[in-house]
Parts: structure tokens; C-alpha cells; sequence
């Protein structure tokens, strides 16, 4: 399992030059490539949604 905790599939995305820049900064203040950004927001995201549990 940890292997396929660690391993990382690409995935094609499409933003909005708007959002993407907005992205940018973002990232850079707090020290990451837009990338690892996206990539914790999306972690956080599913984090949350974890944490709510089940909708009914």
C-alpha cells in the first residue's frame, strides 16, 4: 500500500489563464510550484470531505 501511496499519475488539466495565475501566486507565497499547489488543494479537498463523512 505504501507503494501506491507514493506513486503519481499524470493527469492532463485545463485552467483558465485567470484562475492558473491566480494559482501561481498563491503557490509561490507559501513556497511551492503550482503543481504541489494544485496537488495539496486537491489532498485538503478530499481530506474535508473525509472528515464530513457520507451525505444523505
Amino acid at each position: 500500500m505504501a507503494d501506491k501511496e507514493k506513486a503519481k499519475k499524470q493527469v492532463p488539466l485545463r485552467l483558465s489563464a485567470s484562475l492558473y495565475e491566480e494559482i501561481a501566486r498563491w503557490a509561490e507565497d507559501e513556497f511551492r510550484s503550482v503543481n504541489g499547489q494544485i496537488e495539496y488543494l486537491l489532498t485538503e479537498a478530499v481530506r474535508r470531505r473525509k472528515k464530513q463523512g457520507p451525505k444523505d
